[in-house]
């Protein structure tokens, strides 16, 4: 299905606003440096997205997009056990090229521990976008254990990220071994 011109140019805004908040964090995210890294204004960034809720929903999720897109390359084509998969995304996650995804994932829940009505759904879909990503990689003997291992898997390595985000990356790693 071909896109309107439309939603082209939504869709490549909504690129640039990845870019912009992989690079600054959420705490950049206000409509002004957003509109400047977009390329364009304020006004016309509500010409396209009905509010900035809208807007944010867009760009965290095309952030989630690319972020489970390149799990989807590193991982196994057959499903692991709980081990080995948490082992490698661990690896994964902390890489140096994946971390500035993981710092917009801590600002994020961070948002949504404080109940912010803006963060709080988009961080829930995209959670349990990845839960479902986990419980498809897993290998177990039926679906209540995948469904198990997948929480236990998103909950383990939720708490690896906090830890090395606290400075105390060697802990995870002693975790690991």
């Amino acid at each position: 299905m071909k896109l309107s011109k439309t939603d082209e140019r939504r869709s490549a805004i909504v690129d640039r606003l990845a870019d912009h908040v992989l690079a600054h964090g959420l705490v950049a995210a206000s409509l002004r440096p957003l509109a400047k890294a977009a390329g364009t204004s304020d006004r016309m960034l509500l010409y396209y997205f009905s509010d900035k809720s809208e807007l944010l929903a867009a760009t965290l999720q095309r952030i989630a997009e690319r972020m489970t897109g390149a799990m989807v390359e590193q991982v196994s084509p057959e499903p692991l056990p709980i081990e080995a998969l948490q082992k490698r995304l661990a690896a994964m996650l902390f890489d140096d090229r994946f971390w500035p995804y993981m710092c917009v994932w801590i600002e994020l829940a961070s948002r949504a521990a404080r109940r912010d009505p803006l963060y709080t759904p988009i961080a829930a879909a995209i959670g349990q976008g990845f839960l479902a990503w986990g419980e498809a990689q897993l290998a177990a003997e039926n679906e209540e254990v995948r469904t198990r291992d997948a929480a236990k898997l998103l909950v383990a390595i939720e708490g690896m990220v906090l830890v090395r985000a606290i400075g105390l990356g060697e802990t995870v790693e002693r975790s690991l071994s």
